[in-house]
């Protein structure tokens, strides 16, 4: 998948708060979520950053103790302090959580359809 212009608007952004680390190889980076999307996340850049941005990394965001978002990402763009990631593939439990935080931020499930519509228009 890769990101176009229209797809930052077609995907709403959530402002949300979990426990989140990026891994590649045997780089393991906690970071900071700023958003998430059915489409990737955003997250700011640890002072440590070494990632490779020509290979995938995985991401695991902790809903609690027992839920957690697990997928693989590109980096889409590196700048101003933040990473953002595109989702290249999210399995089945993974994508059910995400849905289901998205569908409890957006509050209005019509446009969860049109976003869910246009994910898989991609």
């Amino acid at each position: 998948m890769t990101e176009q212009p229209s797809d930052r608007r077609r995907f709403r952004r959530i402002a949300f708060k979990a426990k989140t680390t990026i891994a590649q190889g045997s780089w393991k980076w906690p970071v900071q979520l700023v958003d998430v999307s059915l489409k990737g996340l955003l997250v700011d850049r640890p002072d440590d950053w070494q990632g490779d941005g020509e290979q995938l990394f995985d991401v695991d965001i902790r809903l609690d103790p027992e839920a957690h978002i697990q997928m693989q990402v590109k980096l889409a763009h590196d700048d101003h302090g933040q990473l953002g990631f595109v989702c290249e593939h999210i399995d089945l439990d993974s994508i059910t959580h995400l849905r289901r935080l998205i569908e409890l931020n957006l509050g209005d499930e019509d446009e969860l359809h049109r976003e869910l519509g246009a994910l898989l228009e991609v």
